[in-house]
């Protein structure tokens, strides 16, 4: 209690205004002088800080990093969730087998603003389909592809990535297609995930400059598996070969 409170900066006195609660009582809260506390006051406190009651008893919150942090304020806690993963709504065959679920232009918005999360939207909403040679493991989406920040991927490109749960584990700038709350968008960048909560999108045209989302900003992280296009892609002229290489080198030197 004490670290969430000084984490927000806010005094006792403060704190047990907002919360509502007697400012002698919070103080033995958290000084773990209440033999008995109400459940009133844990709900109290879980409302506050979005975070579970399993999860403000068991896990020592000072220990786990800012990342994993901010995904808990930002409504990702396991035991609020009732799961340890996210959870992807998907539609199966009548062999009970996956489909890949087709997110078009025309229903881009509908999946950004919430539908991603709706099994019927997902269910009435998206056309289903199969591919060939598809891994056996894993549940996949496929998405149209908008704006010149794709090329060498022409614009219009169906991108189909594969369904990722834990983001802590992607690499740095895993190509992949972001589902964006706040913005009810879709874009295809290279994704790099932060240790201050942050996470930097890159487009593949060196042309466009990057920039950076709170990871509580993001719904859905599909890691690129394969994209259909009718065209065939431009070859890379000698100025963007030139171009990317410096943008290496820059990045590299950033990181030393």
């Amino acid at each position: 209690m004490r670290f969430l409170r000084e984490r927000r900066k806010l005094t006792q006195e403060q704190l047990s205004t907002i919360l509502g609660v007697n400012r002698i009582k919070y103080t033995n809260l958290e000084n773990g002088k209440t033999k008995s506390p109400h459940m009133e006051d844990y709900l109290k406190l879980s409302s506050y800080y979005r975070i579970g009651i399993d999860t403000l008893l068991k896990v020592d919150l000072s220990k786990i990093g800012e990342l994993k942090l901010r995904e808990l304020e930002g409504g990702d806690d396991i035991y609020i969730k009732g799961g340890n993963i996210r959870v992807v709504a998907i539609t199966v065959d009548r062999d009970n087998r996956e489909n890949i679920e087709y997110v078009p232009v025309s229903a881009k918005m509908g999946y950004s603003s919430g539908g991603y999360a709706d099994p019927e939207f997902i269910k009435n909403e998206l056309p289903k389909y199969s591919m060939p040679n598809m891994p056996r493991t894993g549940s996949f989406r496929t998405f149209t592809g908008q704006g010149d920040s794709m090329l060498p991927i022409p614009d219009g490109s169906d991108i189909t990535g594969k369904y990722i749960e834990d983001w802590s584990r992607l690499p740095p700038r895993t190509a992949a297609v972001v589902v964006l709350k706040a913005e009810q968008d879709l874009v295809f960048k290279f994704v790099t995930i932060r240790e201050d909560g942050t996470v930097l999108l890159e487009s593949l045209n060196p042309v466009f400059e990057p920039y950076t989302v709170q990871i509580n900003e993001i719904a859905e992280i599909w890691q690129f598996y394969c994209f259909t296009c009718r065209q065939i892609p431009e070859p890379q002229t000698d100025l963007n070969i030139v171009l990317r290489e410096l943008k290496d080198l820059r990045s590299a030197v950033i990181d030393k």
